[in-house]
């Protein structure tokens, strides 16, 4: 019997060929560029000198604001914005300021609270004059969320901030009044925090006086860890020498260093800037502002908040080290204005623009290939015309979806408000919009079925016109991230994965489905990290898209930031059918049905509801 045959191998094919388009020597050496721009970043970061502490030890009284908290708490357990609760507290804090013989000033406004009604909202604050007109400020919000007595979140730390300006009280049994501070000292009760922050934006919106720095209180009677909260509602973080001190003020009194958000959630914060603590409004107008807590990034579950539940060891702690952070801040040197990106790696920061440098760097491979590549579709004399029409199509139809969410928004389907981020323990955010999002499905679905008609594939697609279909969507992801690169450079963190996973592509189209799909999953995950980061770090779970849409409808994120957003969903989907095999080009005017989308989809309906006939 004769042997049977073994199958010749299956010969790789050659590079640069439509099979192998991909330059693997150019996209390495391109990466060359990003060596210099590590380096800075390397010597970018260093340790952060620390403001000295005051001469004198810290009085604060933790029992005192202990039994202020647990007094605050029980006479007004329900202080939702604009109830009679929240009244009535904001008339307790005047009457405990007013007490200590300083001159107290408020704010009333009225403002529609996120997915709420319009509601009258108060400012309370203190004002211990200084040397200089320039101001330190200390917060805290005293309302809740109204499903609790709210001890912790905020009884405690609006209970630290009377305490802290009994201080400087000038009438009863404390006469500060000899010990003048240098600057200004304003102890600020906001209200609204529970609702997106909107007293503290309110007062940033509107200082009456410079600002050198701010501490916000919040919830600093868990039994939580201590924390800082950095971030700002715009790509900035906290002032360096303010987070070094809060940081060297906490550890002294609490024996541990107070936890910070990792690198990568630091990033995120940047590229996707977001945040539940008032300190936001104040950093992203470039006033150094940083948040004191012993919650997460979320505020706490509000059936736990009750006054036995206080913590008398980290309010005392946390009180007095707020103590002594002021009086660091006010005797100490001027704080440097402005609040640029920062990224803290252990007790070294690293400097913004040294990352947005390295993010910059990146990009040089992606586009060096992709200028290859196009050169590539030249010299082969494959046409991009039918795939820049195919492109314009899909970017068409995600345009629509944004217009279509825009119109509903308009018609009063989704949340309405202040532009800030609404708490996630209000019933809105657990409650999605589920008849106006099924409605929005219907007409986005119908727009792809009239949309689809020019993008369907009708006929054997060859390589040439796959790869070519692959570059026009790898230009247009360029394109993309140059806009990204002029809005927020930052937010390339979300971008990069996608360029440089999707830039293979072209190299995997005859290999496995699963291999395709492989390739563009990855390049999904820098998408997905905003949304992760919600659902992660916030809690948030699966209703982090319907919390995502309600920041968009609210205007918290930039219709900006949408439009590009919805200008890389268009690359993608291009992408996604080279990725599974569903290309086409743009079809030719003898390719193209007789009748025209609108009137093939309107035919095609009324043919299926036609009765069917026997013979």
């Amino acid at each position: 019997m004769r042997p049977t045959p073994t199958p010749a191998p299956r010969r790789r094919a050659r590079r640069g060929s439509v099979e192998r388009p991909v330059n693997g020597r150019l996209y390495r050496v391109s990466f060359l560029v990003a060596i210099l721009p590590l380096l800075l970043v390397a010597f970018a970061s260093s340790r952060t000198g620390v403001l000295a502490a005051p001469t004198l030890p810290p009085n604060f009284d933790g029992a005192g604001a202990q039994a202020l908290a647990t007094e605050l708490a029980m006479s007004y357990p329900d202080r939702l914005p604009g109830s009679a609760g929240a009244l009535g507290a904001a008339d307790w804090v005047r009457e405990q300021f007013g007490g200590f013989g300083l001159p107290v000033s408020s704010d009333t406004w009225s403002e529609r609270v996120p997915g709420g009604d319009v509601t009258r909202l108060q400012n309370v604050w203190a004002v211990v004059p200084g040397q200089s007109r320039a101001a330190i400020i200390v917060m805290a919000h005293r309302d809740d969320t109204g499903a609790g007595p709210g001890a912790n979140d905020n009884a405690s730390g609006t209970a630290a901030l009377v305490e802290l300006a009994r201080g400087y009280a000038t009438t009863g049994a404390t006469t500060g009044a000899a010990v003048k501070p240098l600057h200004t000292l304003v102890f600020l009760s906001t209200d609204g925090g529970a609702a997106g922050g909107l007293g503290a934006a309110r007062f940033a919106r509107h200082l009456p006086f410079p600002v050198d720095g701010v501490v916000n209180l919040t919830a600093i009677a868990g039994r939580g860890a201590p924390r800082l909260l950095l971030s700002g509602d715009s790509p900035h973080s906290a002032a360096a020498l303010l987070v070094a001190t809060a940081s060297r003020r906490i550890a002294e009194q609490t024996g541990q260093s107070p936890r910070r958000p990792s690198m990568l959630a630091q990033l995120i914060d940047l590229g996707f800037p977001f945040t539940l603590g008032e300190q936001g409004p104040f950093v992203s107008r470039g006033i150094p502002a940083v948040t004191v807590t012993t919650g997460g990034e979320r505020p706490p579950a509000a059936f736990t908040d009750r006054p036995r539940d206080l913590d008398l060891r980290h309010l005392t702690a946390l009180g007095r080290a707020a103590q002594e952070l002021v009086g660091s801040l006010d005797q100490g040197l001027e704080l440097t204005r402005g609040t640029p990106g920062l990224v803290w790696a252990g007790g070294r920061a690293v400097r913004g623009w040294a990352i947005e440098l390295l993010l910059v760097s990146l990009l040089v491979p992606f586009f060096a290939v992709v200028v290859d590549l196009f050169a590539h579709t030249r010299r082969r004399h494959i046409p991009i015309g039918p795939a820049v029409r195919s492109l314009v199509s899909r970017l068409a139809f995600w345009l629509f979806a944004g217009v279509a969410f825009a119109v509903f928004g308009l018609a009063g389907a989704w949340p309405d408000g202040a532009a800030r981020p609404p708490n996630p323990a209000i019933a809105a955010t657990g409650n999605w919009a589920v008849l106006p999002l099924l409605l929005l499905g219907a007409v986005i679905a119908a727009g792809w079925l009239i949309g689809r008609q020019r993008l369907v594939r009708r006929r054997p697609v060859s390589l040439e016109e796959d790869l070519a279909g692959s570059v026009v969507a790898l230009a247009g992801c360029g394109v993309v991230a140059l806009l990204v690169l002029a809005t927020n450079a930052y937010a390339l963190l979300f971008v990069l994965p996608a360029l440089h996973a999707w830039l293979w592509l072209p190299q995997v189209r005859t290999r496995s489905a699963a291999r395709r799909a492989l390739v563009f999953g990855v390049g999904l995950i820098g998408p997905l990290l905003p949304l992760l980061s919600l659902a992660l770090r916030f809690g948030l779970g699966f209703d982090a898209p319907w919390y995502l849409l309600q920041l968009v409808s609210l205007g918290y994120v930039s219709p900006v930031a949408v439009a590009i957003a919805l200008a890389g969903a268009a690359c993608a989907a291009q992408l996604a059918t080279v990725a599974a095999g569903r290309y086409a080009p743009y079809p030719r005017a003898g390719e193209r049905p007789e009748r025209g989308p609108v009137r093939g989809v309107v035919h095609a309906i009324a043919a299926s509801r036609r009765p069917r006939t026997t013979s």
